[in-house]
């Protein structure tokens, strides 16, 4: 019998998204940015977390995005910037 590596559950709690600068509507980001992190998370799991569980307090150090962006690609490239640093890119402060 073969030891499974993926784990049996992964949850990413995101407390706060700060958006200064941008007009979209707020609700419409946050569900754009949900679908896309967990389509990413599923996709390629968390690497900063593949030996254990892991608390972040904040990513830094990640691209800036576009201004005129709108909700539904302002969410998909923020969860696609989070997932970046996620992944190990940018700046993390645990």
């Amino acid at each position: 019998m073969g030891v499974s590596r993926r784990p049996a559950a992964i949850r990413v709690e995101i407390g706060e998204l700060v958006l200064d600068g941008f007009r979209a509507d707020p609700a419409r980001v946050s569900a754009a940015f949900e679908r896309e992190l967990t389509r990413l998370v599923r996709l390629h799991g968390v690497p900063l977390a593949a030996h254990g569980a892991l608390t972040v307090d904040a990513l830094t150090g990640l691209a800036p995005l576009p201004a005129g962006l709108s909700a539904h690609r302002l969410g998909q490239e923020l969860a696609r910037a989070v997932h970046e640093g996620l992944s190990g890119h940018g700046e993390v402060t645990p």
